[in-house]
This record gives C-alpha cells, sequence and structure tokens, in this order.
C-alpha cells in the first residue's frame, strides 16, 4: 500500500531542509513611498493575509487529520495489481468559500488603491465619472487602448488616454508576459468573476507528486510532473504486477480549479503567487509609478483594534506571509511524524510517546533547523549516510536528555511536595 504523505511539494528544497522564510517585522520608519491616502490598502491587504491565514488553518486540519484524506484499496488482477481510490475525505465547505473571500479582497485593494488616486489627483467627482474608474485586465494590447479609449469623454482627468495613471496600469497588465493566460492579474479577475457571479471557488483533492521511495529523485523539482486534475473515486494510482510490493510516496495536496479550464493549480500557491503579486508588485507600482521601493509593504499588521498612529501600526507589521507560515508548519508537521519513526528505531532511544513529547514542546522553527542538519541520500554515499546517521544519534541523545531533565524536575516537585508542611 503507498504510504500518502503531507503536501510538500510546493514547498521546495530550501523548506524541505527546514530553512524557514524571513519573518521580522518591518522596522524602518521611512515609509515615505506610501501617501496618507493610501494608508488604508495596506488595512486591505492584512485582512486578506488574514482570510489566507484562516484558509491554511483549516487546510492543515483537513490534511493533517488522524486518517488520510483519502483512502486505497488494493485491487487484485492479472497480470497487475492496481492501486484504487476506494473514498475521500469530504473537505471543509469553508474552505472554497474563505478562499473567495480572500480574492474579492485582493481585487478590491486594486481598486480601491486606483480610486484613491484618482480622487487624491482630481478631487470628488460625479457618480458617472467614478464608474469609469477600474483596473483592466487586458490580454492583449489592442484591448488595453479600447479600454483607455472608452475614458476619454467621461472619465476623470488622470485616467485620460497617455496620462501618468494610464501608463501605471499599463505596466501590470496581463499581455505584457508572454503567457498572459498566467499574470496574476489575469488569475485574480478569472477567479474573481467566477466567484462574484456564479459559484465560490472550487477546490479539490489531488496528488502533487508520487514516486518510489527508493528512486527519490534529488530535488523534488526533478519529480516527474502530475497531471492538475482533481482525484475522483475509482481512480488508479499505481498498478504494479501481481505478488509484487513497490513503496511508493504519495504527497496529497488541494487544488484550485481556474475557473474556465482544466487547470487545477495548488490552492495556497495560488493564494500566495496572486497575493504576493498584489502586495509586492501591483500597489507599490500603481501607488509610485517606479520599480517596487523599500520598504516593503507588510503582509499584515493588528488591524482588529484602532491605532493613533495607522503607519506606525503598519510599520510594526510582520513580512512573513501566511502561505508561508502554512508551509513551515505543514512542513514541521510532516517532519515530527517522520522523526518518531526514525529515532524510535535506534538502539538506547526513548519511546515514541517520549520523543512525541519532546518534538511537540519544540517550535515549528526548531523542528525545521533540525532536520536542515541532515543530507539527502539519493545515491548512498557511505561519508553522507555517516554523517546523517551521526545527526540522528545527537538528536536522539537530545530526547534523552530531555527525558531526563523532565524526571529529574518531576521528582524534585514530588519531593517539595512530600517535604512541605500539611
Amino acid at each position: 500500500m503507498p504510504q500518502i504523505l503531507f503536501e510538500g511539494l510546493e514547498q521546495s528544497d530550501d523548506a524541505r531542509a527546514g530553512l524557514s522564510h524571513y519573518s521580522g517585522s518591518v522596522t524602518s520608519s521611512a515609509f515615505a513611498w506610501l501617501p496618507d491616502h493610501q494608508l488604508g490598502v495596506a488595512a486591505t491587504l492584512s485582512h486578506v493575509d488574514e482570510l489566507v491565514g484562516q484558509v491554511s488553518d483549516l487546510l492543515f486540519m483537513y490534511q493533517t487529520r488522524p486518517d488520510e484524506i483519502f483512502e486505497l484499496e488494493e485491487q487484485l488482477g492479472f497480470p497487475n495489481t492496481r492501486t484504487v481510490v476506494t473514498r475521500i475525505v469530504p473537505m471543509p465547505q469553508k474552505i472554497p468559500l474563505l478562499v473567495a473571500d480572500a480574492l474579492v479582497a485582493l481585487r478590491a485593494a486594486l481598486e480601491h488603491a486606483l480610486f484613491a488616486e484618482v480622487e487624491a489627483r482630481d478631487g470628488s467627482m460625479d457618480e458617472k465619472t467614478a464608474r469609469l474608474i477600474e483596473v483592466p485586465a487586458a490580454r492583449k494590447a489592442d484591448d488595453f487602448l479600447a479600454w483607455a479609449k472608452g475614458r476619454s469623454r467621461n472619465g476623470p482627468a488622470s485616467l485620460q488616454p497617455r496620462s501618468e495613471l494610464v501608463r501605471r496600469l499599463e505596466g501590470l497588465q496581463p499581455f505584457n508576459r508572454k503567457d498572459a493566460e498566467d499574470h496574476p492579474l489575469a488569475r485574480l479577475v478569472l477567479h474573481t468573476n467566477h466567484a462574484k457571479h456564479r459559484t465560490p471557488a472550487v477546490a479539490a483533492v489531488r496528488i502533487a507528486a508520487m514516486y518510489q521511495e527508493e528512486s527519490l529523485s534529488r530535488s523534488m523539482r526533478d519529480l516527474p510532473p502530475r497531471p492538475e486534475e482533481p482525484l475522483r473515486l475509482g481512480d488508479v494510482i499505481a498498478e504494479t504486477p501481481a505478488g509484487t510490493q513497490v513503496p511508493v510516496a504519495i504527497f496529497p495536496t488541494v487544488g484550485i480549479n481556474r475557473p474556465g479550464t482544466d487547470r487545477w493549480p495548488i490552492l495556497i500557491t495560488e493564494l500566495d503567487e496572486i497575493s504576493g503579486w498584489v502586495r509586492r508588485q501591483a500597489v507599490p507600482r500603481l501607488i509610485t509609478g517606479a520599480e517596487p521601493p523599500e520598504p516593503r509593504l507588510p503582509t499584515r499588521y493588528e488591524i482588529s483594534i484602532g491605532h493613533d498612529d495607522e503607519r506606525g501600526a503598519i510599520e510594526a507589521g510582520s513580512l512573513q506571509s501566511a502561505p508561508e507560515r502554512h508551509q513551515q508548519r505543514l512542513g514541521a508537521a510532516f517532519v515530527r511524524i517522520d522523526l518518531v519513526d526514525t529515532l524510535c528505531q535506534m538502539d538506547g532511544a526513548p519511546g515514541a510517546e517520549q520523543i512525541s513529547t519532546w518534538l511537540a514542546h519544540l517550535s515549528d522553527e526548531d523542528v525545521l533547523e533540525r532536520m536542515s542538519c541532515l543530507k539527502p541520500t539519493h545515491s548512498f554515499d557511505a561519508a553522507t549516510v555517516h554523517r546523517n546517521f551521526e545527526v540522528f544519534k545527537g538528536l536522539r541523545d537530545e530526547v534523552r536528555a530531555f527525558v531526563a531533565d523532565n524526571h529529574k524536575q518531576g521528582a524534585a516537585t514530588r519531593s517539595a511536595g512530600r517535604s512541605s508542611p500539611r
């Protein structure tokens, strides 16, 4: 039976090695590039990250449930045995609803930034003019020219053809890339139009990667790509000669359908790429008309309370995004399970429960840092195998010290309890 592992393919080799993303705060007070009339966009982007954080929390609970998120059955045949999907655990309906909310809020951040910029330049305007303020998503240059000409009569002065704001918008358009349909703005509009007018985001379980455990590639990126398609009951995911056992590792994940296509990219990656582009590229370029300046907008800051100094609150925000936290959390969960299985088999190691207790008291960053000391052994190089064994011995000894320390503390507590006056 294939072994099902947690989602982790999209984390890259650095994440698998335990290298966490930078998670510091924005400390510079030189946020001069963000004018007062654009402070609201930072709050909207923070709200987006909170929504994505809720999505990742639900995904984590779903993907790390004690039972697998899908069940497999070996069906005997001749000359091969087939591994067939017999059950898929239903996904919480709140996941696609929150995804849709996050994407709609991202588009709102762009629209609000443009409106604030027009209003700051042109002042108040009538409703007819205001309705013409929008962020287009043109896949062809001619479509953008037509959009710009459509504002020449009744549009605001700052959105007239060849104006500075139109130039900034032109630089954000999908047609600037050969793969215009994969441009983050094109994807954002595709998702939000579908969510607003048809159904919320459509998400489903899919297999991100699968490989024979004895032939793991040097890099996860080297693994054969899996079809971007949802997993369905009755799917045959493996076929082996009858009577032969081939250990296979499976990386399940949750994909999101790009409306109108057969594409099912990994959900959290899709959110990460689109939100990262809006925050790091689109909004700064729309506001400044130049390369994104420093410091970068934080992914989130505290918006659940009011601030006398909103700019100061923004500057104190975090640079680690919800998708980054999600990948770190999933990676650590995978490592914890793997380490329990490995360490408890070593001579002189404490039991699995004690190893789990030790791992539970470590932060995700600490777990991944320890795992980063290990090196892949794809070629079974003797020196690498020996080095990894020494690392595992060090981890085993760390667990033993942890258990011994807990035992001493427990004994001291019991002794203090017996000696206290009654």
